[in-house]
């Protein structure tokens, strides 16, 4: 074994990705070999080097892919080999997560490891259901019990008489299949059949449920219901105080699957707002920013700069595209000292403001119309610009700055590609009606979308019915509405924030 050989043995926490801690995030970054579970969220092995080896070994519902021992080796195997192995494991890995019997391994050899806690689901999973699991008006006390004891044991270990009145809150974890025998156990114990009982499946994530009900009448309202793993029971009066306390599920997006078709590079920011709201994001990029071929109008431009009483820019892609060939060239943003600047939107502003530039002209409407006509007060007849943007853009712009007697050049500094990923796992929610709402933020992106579903002969119209479509103005509105699609959202600005709200608002009055 060399050196370098090592088990990070990771809690990939409940399933919200945000609760992944700081220290396991570095595990998997770092690591050569990651092996995960059924519960890890699949958002962590986009955080692994390109070279990392990606082993999947899952266990659901007791049915195991591989079985615990294989698992054991395989760790092992890894580490010999001098792999930094990142194990992710659902939950806590010392929490039922049997990771005691991963690092024993290890230890018996020799074998450097480290754990890296996660937050289980014992805690969280009430916590995001407005559930405290300790109160001092209700308990100080709380138990956490395995629903699956080893099988090979010859009788129970969970003292059933104890905890049944000797604890105030009992949560169950891998329970689902024993409930009834949880319950029969609990009431002939003494435990009041009157005590509340919450079920929670997917605790923390947006699909997350919560069941309410009795000791008497929670398998009976479970089966209806049709509850299943993952799932945490949690027994106790502190249940009740879910009516006042829970906010997760409050959310106003909680729940809605919604498709967000920018670019992968910008799609988290967007994302992230509508997670943020309650709503399932499901990034799936339409588009590709990539720098043009030929740069060599824009170098030209550049040379020139002293050329130009104005710059336009209509994009954060267009700002930083700019300026990255600006320091190519071994120029700053005292280049354009001499020329006034107008940026299209907040977001351009934003992106100018942090290569300090404050521009001289941001207009209240981002329609091309409204600029021209701020430009034209401005008294830009007779004058130079220059409009660094995408390389296929509409002309309408440029077009009416000339005809007030503006010269304009217009140069590439950026390309939008298609960039379409697993379109079959796509077609597969919509066809089974798990999606609520698809997004757009450009005439690109609408035209990529409906491309690839055509590719797969797909009738977008009957495929998108009861659909929610949200674009982010009417340019982009027009585009989808001329290829078939039912438009029922456009901000009134052409922004990520106010598509949000306005998303926010079409829920509500539905």
């Amino acid at each position: 074994m060399t050196s370098e050989g090592i088990l990070y043995l990771i809690g990939a926490g409940p399933g919200d990705p945000k609760l992944m801690t700081l220290r396991g995030r570095e595990c998997i970054q770092s690591a050569d070999v990651i092996i995960y579970d059924y519960l890890a969220n699949p958002i962590f092995l986009t955080w692994a080097k390109p070279e990392a080896q990606i082993l999947y070994v899952g266990k659901k519902g007791g049915t195991a892919h591989i079985q615990q021992e294989e698992i054991n080796e395989l760790i092992l195997k890894k580490v010999l080999e001098g792999k930094k192995v990142a194990r992710l494991k659902g939950g806590d890995p010392f929490i039922f997560g049997r990771g005691g019997e991963e690092t024993e391994i290890l230890a018996d050899q020799g074998i450097p490891f480290e754990i890296v806690p996660g937050i289980t689901s014992a805690i969280s999973a009430p916590a995001y259901a407005g559930i405290p699991l300790t109160h001092r008006q209700y308990t100080s006390t709380v138990a956490f019990i395995t629903g699956h004891e080893d099988p090979k044991k010859e009788e129970e270990s969970v003292d059933w008489e104890k905890i049944a009145t000797g604890v105030g809150t009992l949560v169950f974890l891998m329970s689902m299949s024993r409930l009834p025998n949880i319950v029969k156990k609990l009431s002939a114990y003494g435990l009041s059949l009157q005590t509340p009982v919450a079920v929670i499946q997917w605790g923390t994530r947006s699909n997350q449920r919560t069941l309410v009900a009795d000791l008497s009448s929670v398998v009976r309202k479970v089966a209806e219901e049709q509850f299943g793993a993952p799932s945490i029971v949690v027994v106790g009066k502190v249940v009740n105080l879910r009516q006042k306390l829970q906010w997760f599920e409050k959310r106003p997006l909680f729940g809605k699957k919604i498709i967000v078709t920018r670019s992968r590079a910008q799609a988290s920011v967007f994302s992230q707002k509508l997670t943020e709201l309650g709503a399932l994001s499901i990034e799936f990029p339409t588009i590709r920013i990539v720098p043009c071929q030929d740069y060599s109008l824009l170098k030209r431009a550049i040379d020139s700069l002293s050329e130009y009483q104005w710059l336009i820019f209509t994009s954060v892609n267009g700002v930083e595209f700019f300026f990255q060939r600006l320091m190519a060239g071994k120029k700053d943003s005292r280049s354009l000292s001499g020329a006034r600047i107008c940026a299209i939107g907040p977001g351009t502003a934003i992106s100018l403001n942090q290569r300090g530039i404050a521009p001289d002209y941001l207009p209240s409407e981002y329609r091309a119309e409204a600029i021209i006509a701020g430009l034209e007060k401005m008294g830009i007849a007779g004058t130079r610009i220059l409009i660094p943007r995408a390389t296929v853009a509409r002309d309408l712009l440029p077009k009416k700055l000339q005809e007030i007697g503006a010269e304009v050049n217009v140069v590439p500094v950026y390309e939008t590609v298609p960039d379409v990923g697993d379109i079959s796992s796509i077609i597969d929610q919509f066809q089974k009606k798990m999606i609520n709402m698809v997004t757009f933020t450009s005439t690109s992106t609408v035209k990529n979308f409906i491309t690839a579903l055509q590719k797969e002969k797909q009738d977008v119209p009957a495929l998108l019915e009861g659909v929610a479509v949200a674009c982010i103005g009417p340019v982009c509105g027009k585009e989808a509405e001329s290829l078939g699609l039912k438009v029922q959202i456009v901000p009134k600005e052409y922004t990520i924030p106010s598509l949000s709200e306005a998303i926010v608002a079409f829920y509500q009055k539905k």
